[in-house]
Order: C-alpha cells, then sequence, then structure tokens
C-alpha cells in the first residue's frame, strides 16, 4: 500500500514553504495545522463539501490521472481581505450556486500559484513534479476524478486564516490510482532522510565503492633524529646520524599512520611486510 507517513513529511515540508509563499506573495502568512494524510472513499470525501468552494482539478505530470486542490471560501476571503491592507476577515455562509468574481478569482489563482510552486519543492527530493491547472468549479460534486467508490488519499491544511478566528482549510486529493506507480519512491526517498538502516547500510556501501579508487601515497618511516638547529646547520658530508630503530617501521597514508611493518626484500624489491595495525590509524 501507500506509505502515508511519506506523505505526511512531504505535507510537513509543504507547509513550511507554503507559509513564507503566502506571506511573499499576498501579505498574509496563515498558522497552518498539519493533519496526517488520509486514505478514504471519494463519495465519502464529497459528502463532507458545500458548494460553492474553489475547486481546481490539476494534473500531476508524470503521473496518470487528475487530483483536485479545494480551497475553503473562508482561506479566498481572508486572503483577499489581507492583500488590500485588511485583517483577514473571513466569510459566512455563501449562496450555494455564488460564482467567484474576478477579483476574487485572480486571488485564487495567486494562491495556487504558490501552492504548486511549494508542492514541486516539497516532492522534489522523491521525483520532479510539473503542476497544471486543467479547470476550476464551485460544485465539487462536477470535480469528478474518480468514481463515487475509488480510493483517494486526502490531504487537508487546516488554516487559521482570519484575525477573529476564522478557521478555513485547503484539501489536496490524489486518486490512489495515481500515486500506486510511486509508492515504491515515497517509501525509500522520503525515509532515507530520517535514519533508515536499510538505506543507510546502501548509502555506506556506496560511498565505499566511490571512494574505494582515491588514489594514496604510502610512506615508510623507518625511525626519527631528534636533534637541535646549530646541529642541523653544522653538518657536512660524511657526518653520522645515529637513531633508536623500533622493532617495526610506520608506514602512513597521506600522512596518517596506517600499519606498522618490517622492512625487508623480496627478490631484488625492497619491501615491507604489514605487522600490525596502528592503533589510531583506522582509515
Amino acid at each position: 500500500g501507500i506509505n502515508v507517513a511519506s506523505l505526511d513529511m512531504i505535507n510537513e515540508r509543504f507547509i513550511r514553504l507554503f507559509r513564507l509563499g503566502m506571506l511573499e506573495v499576498l501579505r498574509t502568512s496563515p498558522r497552518i495545522n498539519p493533519t496526517h494524510a488520509q486514505i478514504v472513499r471519494f463519495g465519502d470525501y464529497l459528502k463532507g463539501l458545500q458548494a460553492p468552494m474553489s475547486v481546481n482539478v490539476i494534473r500531476m505530470n508524470p503521473l496518470r490521472g487528475y487530483s483536485i486542490v479545494v480551497l475553503d471560501p473562508t482561506v479566498v476571503f481572508s486572503s483577499l481581505d489581507s492583500f488590500f491592507g485588511g485583517f483577514g476577515k473571513g466569510v459566512g455562509q455563501l449562496p450555494s450556486g455564488r460564482l467567484f468574481t474576478p477579483t476574487e478569482s485572480r486571488i485564487i489563482n495567486m494562491i495556487l500559484d504558490v501552492f504548486f510552486r511549494c508542492l514541486k519543492d516539497a516532492w522534489a527530493p522523491v521525483m520532479p513534479l510539473e503542476f497544471e491547472l486543467v479547470s476550476s468549479e464551485i460544485n465539487p460534486q462536477f470535480a469528478q476524478i474518480a468514481d463515487e467508490n475509488d480510493l483517494v488519499v486526502l490531504s487537508r491544511f487546516e488554516a487559521d486564516a482570519t484575525a477573529s478566528g476564522g478557521r478555513g482549510f485547503i484539501d489536496l486529493v490524489y486518486p490512489y490510482a495515481t500515486l500506486k506507480p510511486v509508492r515504491e519512491l515515497l517509501s525509500t526517498r522520503v525515509s532515507s532522510g530520517e535514519g533508515n538502516e536499510e538505506s543507510d547500510r546502501k548509502w555506506r556501501s556506496d560511498l565505499a565503492a566511490a571512494v574505494g579508487d582515491a588514489k594514496l601515497e604510502l610512506q615508510v618511516t623507518m625511525g626519527e633524529v631528534k636533534t637541535t638547529l646549530h646541529h642541523l646547520n653544522n653538518l657536512q658530508e660524511g657526518d653520522l646520524l645515529f637513531f633508536k630503530k623500533d622493532d617495526t617501521a610506520l608506514m602512513t597514508a597521506n600522512g596518517v599512520p596506517a600499519f606498522h611493518v618490517n622492512v625487508g626484500t623480496r627478490g631484488s624489491q625492497v619491501a615491507v611486510q604489514i605487522d600490525h595495525e596502528h592503533v589510531h590509524g583506522k582509515l
């Protein structure tokens, strides 16, 4: 089935972006309370809605089918009021056949622009989506994106939209069949950011493979001599330097102590044999 928790994570990311976008475009930043995405029958969802609503049928390319974004009139009118310098005054009950005026429709389109942009960014870690507005209605019954008995995935964003305490909502409804082909992507790509054990293991293995070809310079230090700058300045050709040779030489990789080695020969080549690992030199 579809991982609803993954959608919740996409929705949380969307809400953060959407609040900023609304503030920038409409001079209002509604407090939006995320509710968990839920799977419901499309007929049951429609029963809970009353016209007029701003019902917008959308395409989410390259996914198949149509989805809807439903704006409660309270969100539309409070955004309109804020845009023109008011306090975000909402609206009471409207007659079911009331159409949105050209100004109200313009505000709806501005909200949808922000909505699409933020939803695209929220989905980006899972897959690239392009959102396209197909048609707008005021009666939810006309937005037949699925049969009555078909399952849909409902994400409701409840907004404390008005200074006077009015509340509205924005619904995003995906047909279950639309998201079904990407359920694998939803489970793996979204959860990978949450410390998922399987994805962590794969990440470590991919990282190890990627850095495995990195070139390193190995150096073998036979021993060290401590001296003074005065003594160093007076050294001449033929002088002897004495140092205590350790049982094993130290091999470093790019300057990092890695192994203790025995120095010897193999055929005509000078060679080293690893004796043991340097305690602090794990790469």
